[in-house]
């Protein structure tokens, strides 16, 4: 009997919470935004550093038309 008892608060417990048992982010909406905009920013952060490690954020000195070149 005390098996069953205890299986269904597990039960409980686990259809009570929602998606994980500790939550990422803040239950008060204002808080939460703040939380994901630090994120995102974080995240793109990490794709410029990359670039920056491999120089891909150097400009292109091939141009997709002709240039003159000369002063106009």
């Amino acid at each position: 009997m005390r098996q069953v008892g205890w299986m269904l608060l597990v039960v409980v417990v686990l259809a009570a919470s929602t998606g994980c048992l500790i939550p990422m982010y803040s239950g008060d909406p204002i808080r939460r935004a703040q939380e994901l905009i630090y994120t995102s920013e974080d995240l793109r952060a990490i794709t410029d550093e990359w670039e920056r490690i491999w120089f891909l954020d150097q400009p292109s000195h091939m141009t997709p038309y002709r240039t003159h070149g000369g002063i106009l």
